[in-house]
């Protein structure tokens, strides 16, 4: 009796030290996450569009989608009724232009363009507010008046503080902080993935299905797509190509990207 229990125990310490060995080996990938946006108490609204206009260009990852008009709007070109400064403001009646803007990148749904689907993520995510008002300021330049101002950045750092003083811990870019769930339906859904994605009945057909996935690809490969997703498209999602993130490495701990690729490998 005494020897079948150490047998049992010895296979789960076994198998808890090999899983524990795989997550810690598993390399977080370095991807290129927006810095943290610093502004003196005296900033200028041409260093906001600035700051904004870099986010928007570079790490805050919006042209992959809004820089061609095909997947979503064309945010730096007129369209007939003008640049997106000058047409904000008369999108949703009872919004102002920054209002508008501001909704539509931590809701973005909320406000779908017609011919466009709905495969623009929660930027609140991924970005502090601060680096949200500047995409803003950045976008009413474009041909309007920018009206983003400091209140607007103090009651972003006042909410920022909030959530510091209720213990919470920032992530790298800003946003709401990742909880420490290992549960794999519940790291797929936090980090949005079911936006894209289907799984059974849940999520939406924009990229490749996850439902089956287990039986296409095998654990490295799904590793792999989820660490580096634009190394490889898969056919017949070309026109979507580009709009996943390339932050999982930082968003998810080795532990919690290890739990959802075997849980996906089981699909």
């Amino acid at each position: 009796m005494i020897a079948t229990n150490l047998k049992i125990v010895s296979v789960v310490v076994g198998t808890i030290l090999f899983y524990t060995f795989l997550a810690n080996a598993i390399p977080q990938v370095e991807s290129e996450v927006p810095e943290e946006l610093t502004l003196g108490a005296d900033f200028t609204p041409e260093e906001l569009v600035l700051a904004g206009e870099e986010l928007y260009l570079g790490a805050g990852g919006c042209t992959a989608c809004h820089g061609t008009g095909t997947r979503a709007p064309n945010i730096v070109e007129a369209e007939s009724d003008g640049m997106i400064g000058e047409r904000c403001a008369e999108r949703v009646p009872g919004l102002s232009c920054k209002e508008y803007l501001h909704q539509s990148m931590v809701d973005p749904n909320g406000f779908l363009v017609d011919g466009f689907q709905p495969i623009m993520p929660d930027m609140s995510r991924t970005l502090s507010d601060a680096q949200v008002w500047a995409l803003v300021a950045y976008m009413e330049s474009l041909g309007g008046e920018v009206t983003v101002n400091a209140e607007d950045l103090a009651a972003a750092a006042d909410a920022g503080a909030g959530a510091a003083d209720a213990g919470a811990a920032a992530p790298a870019g800003g946003g709401p902080a990742p909880t420490a769930t290992m549960e794999p339906m519940a790291l797929l859904q936090e980090n949005q993935c079911l936006v894209c994605h289907q799984l059974g009945d849940q999520g939406a057909p924009i990229g490749p299905p996850m439902t089956g996935i287990g039986e296409r690809m095998d654990a490295e490969a799904i590793r792999h797509a989820i660490l580096e997703p634009n190394a490889e498209i898969t056919p017949g999602y070309e026109a979507v190509a580009g709009t996943m993130p390339a932050t999982f490495g930082q968003q998810l701990s080795a532990a919690q990207l290890e739990a959802m690729v075997q849980y996906l490998a089981t699909q």
